[in-house]
């Protein structure tokens, strides 16, 4: 991420994430990510887990800027955390329903009109869970404690908590718009493309680092110029997928993700992110050879969320389908949709909720 916050936050971030040393996390990937309690605590107690809710409320005000360098930090340290769930989604879609919201871990489970919620990140694992559920025009969200719902975990290659949910019949709560169902997926799906990247900086630093000290036939392996195309190909996508996020976030600043270029801001990262994604984890391997999948190994550590998270909110066919039905809605226009980000003719808005991936 390319977004300037202070310097002090910066590094108290690294500070409190290990600053790039994950041995204490291996066995993430075989024991499966659990929720430290005593770290939550500590990130309270400095106002990092509201960061962005309004100080009146009890937040700390700040921005997407600082959140997104709090997730992207996390990211790179494998350090999981409901931090995104719990503030930029449950927090916020608290807000707009009108309901308090205080420092306790949360989620958001989406649930269709029988109740049921899929894959929901750490469901089973916080102590509450704000259930939406859609009911004609308009949406109830209401406020739950973890032991309201029911929450079955699933397995899960990277070990990030993801449960079916299944939330009470006759759910009672405060009525948002539907609209806010749309900004709560173009959140979701920046949310993840910020990890991907904070993940891949990781993984394109660990490439240089391994192909600089591993030797083979006498010289480094970076020497060749065969892992030298490989580990350029990895710079060039994290370098093109973290332009793309930062434009988002950006519109994430300036309109809250209710803009008029929102979608195409946020499609575009999630295309970038998600093909980006597929090229640096198959080269980070092909670096690191057999090493590299072993349970010792950190880069699976980075890798498999990332293949985890590019499918959450819409995977990469979905943001391909809704970008090619910005293009569509207005042929003519495409280079207004570039530079703008719409166009006179198109319905950014309703395109995400009609396309179907």
């Amino acid at each position: 991420m390319n977004t300037t916050i202070d310097s002090d936050l910066a590094d108290l971030i690294r500070q409190i994430f290990g600053a790039g040393d994950v041995t204490d996390r291996l066995s993430q990937t075989t024991d499966g990510v659990a929720f430290d309690d005593g770290l939550w605590k500590q990130l309270a107690d400095l106002g990092l887990v509201r960061l962005t809710g309004t100080e009146a409320a009890g937040g700390s005000g700040a921005s997407w800027y600082e959140c997104a360098a709090l997730l992207s930090e996390a990211a790179a340290n494998a350090v999981h955390l409901p931090l995104a769930e719990s503030d930029l989604l449950a927090g916020w879609l608290l807000d707009r329903a009108g309901l308090p919201c205080d420092d306790s871990p949360r989620t958001v489970a989406v649930a269709d009109s029988s109740g049921r919620a899929p894959r929901v990140p750490w469901a089973g694992e916080v102590e509450r869970v704000v259930a939406v559920v859609p009911r004609g025009d308009r949406v109830t969200v209401a406020d739950l404690a973890a032991i309201q719902v029911e929450a079955t975990r699933l397995p899960n290659l990277s070990g990030l908590p993801a449960y079916d949910v299944e939330v009470p019949a006759g759910l009672s709560g405060n009525t948002v718009d539907p609209g806010v169902l749309t900004t709560l997926k173009l959140r979701g799906a920046l949310i993840r493309a910020i990890q991907c990247v904070g993940a891949m900086e990781r993984i394109l630093a660990m490439c240089v680092e391994y192909a600089g000290v591993r030797v083979q036939f006498g010289r480094p392996v970076g020497r060749f110029q065969s892992v030298q195309n490989l580990i350029a190909d990895i710079a060039a996508e994290v370098a093109l997928a973290g332009s793309a996020v930062d434009a988002a976030v950006v519109d994430a600043v300036e309109t809250e993700l209710e803009g008029a270029a929102s979608v195409y801001r946020v499609a575009v990262a999630r295309s970038c992110v998600g093909h980006a994604a597929s090229v640096v984890v198959r080269n980070a391997h092909q670096v690191h050879g057999a090493i590299g999948t072993t349970l010792e190994h950190p880069l699976p550590l980075f890798t498999l969320p990332v293949m985890d998270w590019r499918g959450d909110f819409g995977g990469t066919l979905f943001w391909d389908r809704v970008l090619g039905a910005l293009v569509e809605s207005d042929p003519t226009a495409l280079w207004e949709l570039v530079t703008a980000g719409s166009t006179a003719q198109s319905d950014p808005r309703a395109l995400v909720a009609g396309v179907v991936a």
